[in-house]
């Protein structure tokens, strides 16, 4: 299968100088120093003017770990953008933030833990079950969707030189990777091939043939037997002989240690060293590879595979321009480029685009402040700053919450009457108060306002990383779909009122919603919306902003109707094979405009040669009041017996000002069309029909019932 590298300034020439320069270097290594410097924590070489180097770096939304940066929304947040560029935008201010601190580091010799340029993001597992902790860590359930945001956030990340870096982005974690996480570290993810390559690998491929993108991580788990960081099959048979792979692979940390502990492959700590590096594990995040040179005394690792390794991770640092003798044009970068106006101005229109409107009966919102006298605020996530970031975050010089949003909004001109409401997921607020202790609180914040905000939901102290998140029944997964603690309680009195209600839920999954679905005046989904994402719930209520965002996963109403959260086939799962009704559908969002398509152009069929220059022509027009965006949406059904439903093949987000028309142009390519059969191989039907949607949402009935209206079915035939 040829690399199909796009948008990529790629200079084979340089790349092999890089090369050269790499294998020259390690042929001046004793065996010892190499065997140091694949683990992730690269001690110096003196003699060799080498610095140390720590390879674990993390940037998921932000530069995280180290000190002071940008904190952008979680990763499925940003998802909800639907908006490529944005990614990628995001992506390049967070090398820019990233590179200057590096440079401001390395002034004064700091060489710590998260303080490189080779940054272990983004995630582009599949969010394929809504219990998974870590599946805000995603851009959603859709591996469409995923491999487009993936492919720009590594584009903003490295830059488009590929021998000049500005960092190093990481596709993680590959494969077949999304809980549970209490046994990650033993579990043996079973997949058939036909969900392994349409689901699975999908945005993998993509990353890597749409991107130089300069590492892959390998995952905790295994995959149909063989563990994922010593796999041959993924590392060496697909990753490096199938999609041509050219970087480095790093192990998840400890994964290796796994080997011999949790998965039982293999009886050793040496064992499992051999077994990762042989099958294409360069550098082990943790410190088992340590024992490299007892591996290869012994004969269980070639020298020259350690050399091949090794020659991987210099070139990496070659083309970063950090190596001795180096220069490179980010070195001028400073902590001035950190947290400056412009990036906090950008965080700010990210949140804004990512906010999702769920519900707005009778145009609720927006609210109009000059008509209000008194706003009350309720819930544990009303004045919560880790609801704000997610996990994987850095430390953002200050937090804007939702209380403090709407503080600040609407002045001393509404009076703003505030109650926690109850613990985020404890039975009281005050340890020796008594249970539902701020509930005459919230009837009294209810009885003197206007309108009432509840702010429900999670943080990343309860959906997480195994080993994070304070979660302790689930290991940072979900158990259900309920809201923890008093939360429904709270809910409950609060829609119970009389009042009209505003629910906003900052959380990074699906929960349920039925009774705010069914009672409440309007409904906003801000999942972890960053340091800013308070100021841009209230921009969005109060009508300064017109919301644009589309939800990248599905919200269940339970997770009776899914199968087992161990069970990793497809089937009942996501929009794509899901059989029951969502409560909020995948791609689903509001605006506060109407927008209409007209003169769609698309042929009835196609030669299957020139699907690559097939194109969806429409006209797009605002015709409401509100200046704003929305989102195009082409699904595309098969028509084939177990083959999805359809699937989000395209989608465009389009600005348009009040009463603007403009003709709108989409592509779409073989990769469109093509079916994966239960062998795990991609076709084109031709001769057959398929049906192609344009519109603003998937062609299911509950979009359809919440947004009044339907896409466009079009046949198409491939001859």
């Amino acid at each position: 299968m040829k690399n199909k590298i796009k948008n990529v300034n790629f200079n084979k020439e340089k790349l092999s100088e890089y090369k050269k320069m790499a294998e020259d270097l390690v042929a001046k290594m004793t065996l010892e120093e190499k065997c140091s410097q694949v683990v992730n924590w690269a001690p110096a070489i003196e003699r060799l003017n080498v610095k140390s180097y720590n390879w674990w770096n993390e940037a998921l939304h932000g530069v995280a770990r180290a000190g002071v940066a940008t904190v952008f929304p979680q990763a499925v947040t940003l998802a909800a953008s639907f908006n490529e560029e944005l990614l990628e935008e995001v992506g390049d201010a967070v090398s820019t933030e990233g590179r200057a601190k590096f440079n401001n580091q390395q002034k004064y010799d700091d060489h710590d833990i998260y303080k490189g340029l080779t940054f272990w993001a983004p995630n582009i597992n599949i969010f394929r079950d809504p219990r998974w902790g870590r599946g805000h860590e995603t851009f959603g359930e859709d591996p469409y969707l995923t491999s487009r945001l993936g492919t720009r956030y590594i584009d903003g990340i490295q830059g488009k030189d590929e021998n000049n870096l500005k960092a190093a982005a990481c596709a993680k974690h590959y494969a077949v990777h999304s809980g549970p996480e209490g046994i990650r570290h033993s579990f043996d993810a079973k997949v058939n091939k036909k969900d392994f390559w349409e689901t699975y690998l999908y945005a993998f491929e993509k990353c890597i043939e749409n991107t130089h993108v300069e590492a892959v991580m390998g995952a905790y788990n295994r995959v149909n037997g063989e563990p994922a960081c010593g796999s041959r099959t993924l590392l060496i048979d697909i990753l490096r002989n199938r999609f041509g792979f050219e970087g480095h692979v790093t192990s998840d940390c400890w994964a290796i240690k796994d080997f011999y502990t949790g998965h039982m492959v293999c009886d050793t700590p040496l064992e499992a060293v051999a077994l990762a590096m042989n099958n294409g594990c360069d550098v082990n995040c943790g410190d088992l590879f340590k024992n490299m040179k007892q591996a290869v005394d012994e004969g269980l690792v070639k020298e020259s595979r350690l050399d091949e390794a090794l020659v991987r991770l210099f070139t990496t640092r070659y083309k970063l321009g950090i190596m001795e003798g180096q220069t490179s044009e980010f070195d001028g970068l400073t902590l001035e480029d950190v947290d400056s106006d412009g990036m906090k101005d950008l965080n700010l229109r990210a949140a804004l685009e990512s906010v999702v409107l769920l519900k707005n009966e009778n145009a609720f919102l927006p609210l109009d402040a000059k008509k209000i006298k008194t706003v009350g605020i309720v819930g544990p996530n009303a004045d919560n700053k880790r609801a704000l970031v997610g996990n994987y975050e850095g430390t953002a010089s200050r937090y804007e919450t939702v209380l403090l949003g709407i503080e600040d909004l609407v002045g001393s001109d509404v009076r703003v009457m505030y109650s926690e409401g109850c613990h985020l997921f404890k039975d009281k607020v005050e340890n020796l108060g008594q249970p539902n202790d701020r509930m005459a609180e919230v009837k009294g914040v209810c009885e003197n306002s206007d309108v009432v905000i509840c702010c429900v939901g999670l943080d990343a102290g309860l959906e997480g990383e195994e080993g994070d998140a304070g979660n302790a029944y689930a290991s940072g997964d979900k158990k259900d779909l309920s809201l923890p603690g008093l939360q429904n309680e709270l809910l409950k009195a609060v829609l119970d009122s009389g009042k009209p209600v505003i629910v906003v839920l900052l959380a990074g999954s699906s929960i349920d919603l039925r009774a705010a679905k069914e009672k409440a005046a309007a409904i906003v989904y801000a999942g972890y919306p960053g340091a800013r994402g308070g100021e841009a719930v209230a921009d969005i209520i109060f009508g300064k902003a017109n919301p644009s965002g589309k939800l990248p996963f599905t919200f269940y109403n339970s997770v009776e109707e899914l199968p087992a959260f161990t069970d990793y086939s497809m089937k009942d799962r996501t929009y794509r094979y899901m059989k029951n009704d969502a409560q909020f559908p995948f791609g689903f969002g509001l605006g506060y405009s109407e927008f209409e398509i007209a003169d769609e152009e698309l042929p009835g069929e196609c030669k299957e040669a020139d699907l690559d220059s097939l194109e969806v022509k429409l006209n797009l027009r605002n015709k409401g009041c509100f200046d704003g965006a929305q989102v195009l949406q082409i699904y595309v059904a098969s028509n084939e017996k177990d083959a999805p439903r359809y699937q989000l093949k395209a989608f465009k987000k389009v600005f348009l000002k009040a009463g603007e028309k403009r003709e709108v142009i989409i592509p779409l390519s073989r990769d469109s069309f093509e079916i994966v059969n239960e062998t795990g191989e991609f076709i084109v039907n031709k001769g057959k029909k398929y049906t192609v949607y344009i519109g603003f949402s998937q062609p299911d009935g509950e979009s359809e019932k919440l947004l009044g209206i339907h896409p466009t079915a079009h046949d198409l035939v491939i001859i």
